[in-house]
Order: C-alpha cells, then structure tokens, then sequence
C-alpha cells in the first residue's frame, strides 16, 4: 500500500513545501475551508478516525464535545512523545511536517479555533525550532495566518516546549504545564472540550492523530475506510524495538497481525532466538505471552485486549527467550517511580513500593512473600490512581507474575 502519514518515505525532500505542494499538499485544507465546519467534523467522525496518542477515543467525536459557548476555543498537538519505545510522531515532525500542520489547521477550523499550540517535550528543541521555519512558510504560502485563502478564517500556530515530563503526556497535565503551573493531571471531570487550556474549550489530538486528518479530507470517510477494519479503521504507525533484527517505523493497515509485524516487516528474533513475550502499548503494557494465538492476534484496538494486552500508542517492545522478566519489570519500575508527579497518594507510595520490591527480587534477595506483596501493591493501585500513569506503572508487573511466574522463582 502507498503511505498515508510516512509519504516522505515515497517523496524525497517531502519536508520542503513547494514538494509538499506539488503532491496534492493543501488540498485537504482547502477543501475544508469551503465546507460547513459540522460537516468537516462529521466526515472524521465517520472515517472512524481513533486517537493514535494511545486512549484510541474517536477523534470525530471529542471535535463534537466542544462547548460553544464558551469562547474562544484551542486546539493542542500533544507531541510530547515521552512513552519508552514510542518514536513514530518524532519522524513526522521532521519528514512530513506540512501534513501534520495542515492537519492542525483542518482542526482548528472545525472547532472555531484562531490559535493552536504543539506542546513538544523538551528534548525535542531542534524539532520545534524546524516547526517554527515550517509555519512560517505556511503563512508566507498563505495557508495559515491572517483570511487564510481569502476566506474568514484566520490561524496562529504556535510551539511551546516542555520540560521533558512524561507525566505532560497526560493531556491535563499538559495543559496544566502549558499555563506555567506544575504539570500534574486534572480532576476530571471537567474534560478538556469544555474547559481546557485557560479554562476554555480545548481539542487535544496527537501528532499521528492529526496528520491523519487531511487523508480523510481528500479522500471521505468512505476512501479512509478502506484500510484497517471496521472498529479500527485506517493505517497505524508501529514502532518495533526491542529483540528484533529491523526496528524502526512500520505504517500498515490496522488489522495486520503481531505475526506479520514482528516477522515479515521486522525480520524476526536475532540470534536465532525465541519470542517470548510482547509489550503492545511500550512500557506502559501487559505482557502478552507470545504463543501462536497472540502472534496471530490482527493489531486492533478491538483485538489486542483479547490476548490480554492493549494497542494504546502501538510500541511494540519484543522480548526474547533470553530475558528474565523480574529484570525488565525493574527497568519500568525505575522509569515510572522517576516520573510519578507525586501528587496522588496510591501512584506516589505504590512507585516507590514496586521500584523497592522490584530491586530486592531482581537481586537475588527477595522472598515469595516479596513477590506476593509486589502483585498486591501492583492491584491496589489499579482504579485508585488520579490519572493512567499509577494503572499503567502496574499492567507489566502485575501480568508478569501472573504469566510468568518461573521468571520470578
């Protein structure tokens, strides 16, 4: 299949924007601009669009849940690609910037908003200096800016750079840490499409999520459909790392299965080793057990959850035969203790219990007492936690125990 958001891959030099003209760039925005805003967002909402930052809530939708009458509105490019094995929307940025900015602006123009903001990690400096250059000549282009195409609508594109948090991936927090406030999650509700940034009406969308949008545009729901299936609709791009002799960036239909990814795309285990376990959704997954029926498991946010896993972001993370489990669980324990905000009780003293128990069983001096005790504080922080970064801390430890239990013997 041709590429719908890693173009550049076809298309050298993609990043430049009399190329991106050149093959249909803008076209998705300028017919937008001559349809009824409703009707823009009802054409993603029936392309069955998903958010590809890793709720996977239907894009078209959270568009309709703005509030309007609370003025003005926003919307917000979460970039800050913060989830360990997750890298698709950094290569985006730097390829195929003009679809993703142009994305924005379709989105913008849906939800009535006149200033939009991409909220970068901050260790993506270089990135939002190059977004800088590229927004700028969308508006000497006249694609953004002041009557954009002769018409009344009008576009301020703006970067903003964090601090590098994995915690502002959560979109309250972002928005808590874009107001210069701490950023640490909202109680919710109110959500974001009636109070979000400045406590106004805020559509926040992730990168791929966005870049999505002028494909649908140009081609209708109906031409966007005919890739992936019905519940999950589209192409996703699948980050694959891990035991695996071909990491990188695969764009394929929704649908594709673990088998197809793993083997065919990404060339198999090296060493001529054994699969033995898959994280579908990076860090913050299960453990899938890596048996024929998984492998055989099409890639859907419908499907995933049935082998006990969840496609969230699609960072597949490979593991081989040659890995003990009650290591790897150690390695997000110290990721995910390190970037608990701290300010709910279960995430902030339930991180630093599973890093504690974690470390004392990987060094050899743990009991099965610890190992029991880490399972029960794993489950009593599950649906007590204010935002998903406590739940997902514990989906790895909790389904390593329970699937893997010789690795803990």
């Amino acid at each position: 299949m041709d590429y719908m958001l890693l173009r550049h891959r076809d298309i050298p030099k993609l990043n430049q924007i009399d190329v991106f003209m050149k093959e249909d760039g803008f076209e998705g925005l300028k017919k937008a601009l001559k349809m009824d805003t409703a009707d823009v967002t009802n054409e993603v909402k029936a392309a069955g669009l998903r958010g590809r930052g890793g709720a996977g809530f239907p894009a078209g939708v959270k568009w309709s849940f703005m509030d309007n009458n609370n003025w003005p509105h926003y919307v917000v490019a979460n970039a800050d690609e913060s989830e360990p094995g997750t890298f698709k929307d950094r290569e985006i940025m730097e390829s195929n910037p003009f679809q993703f900015l142009e994305g924005i602006a379709i989105a913008s123009y849906a939800v009535g908003a006149n200033a939009a903001y991409i909220y970068l990690r901050g260790e993506f400096w270089e990135v939002a200096h190059f977004l800088d250059e590229k927004i700028e000549e969308m508006e000497k282009a006249g694609f953004l800016g002041e009557n954009i195409q002769g018409t009344d609508c009008s576009l301020k594109i703006y970067t903003h750079l964090g601090a590098g948090a994995y915690i502002c991936g959560e979109e309250t927090a972002l928005l808590e840490s874009m107001e210069g406030k701490r950023g640490q999650p909202r109680v919710r509700p109110p959500f974001p499409p009636s109070q979000g940034l400045y406590n106004k009406p805020t559509v926040v969308n992730n990168v791929e999520t966005l870049t999505s949008v002028p494909y649908i545009i140009n081609n209708g729901a109906y031409g966007y459909r005919k890739f992936g299936t019905e519940k999950s609709p589209g192409t996703k791009i699948f980050s694959l790392s891990g035991n695996v002799n071909k990491p990188g960036n695969y764009e394929l239909p929704l649908g594709t299965t673990f088998r197809e990814l793993i083997f065919t795309h990404g060339g198999g285990i090296p060493d001529g080793k054994s699969i033995k376990a898959i994280m579908p959704a990076g860090a913050s997954s299960s453990m899938v057990v890596a048996n024929d029926e998984a492998l055989d498991t099409p890639l859907t946010y419908e499907d995933v959850p049935n082998v006990g896993g969840d496609l969230g972001s699609a960072s597949v993370i490979v593991v081989d035969d040659s890995v003990s489990l009650d290591w790897l669980i150690r390695k997000t324990m110290d990721f995910f203790h390190h970037e608990s905000c701290g300010k709910c009780t279960p995430c902030r003293e339930g991180s630093y219990w599973m890093k504690k128990l974690t470390e004392r069983i990987h060094s050899g001096e743990g009991t099965e007492e610890d190992v029991a005790l880490l399972k029960d504080v794993a489950t009593q922080m599950q649906g007590t936690t204010l935002c998903a970064l406590g739940e997902f801390s514990t989906m790895a430890v909790v389904s390593s125990i329970e699937r893997f239990p010789e690795d803990f013997a």
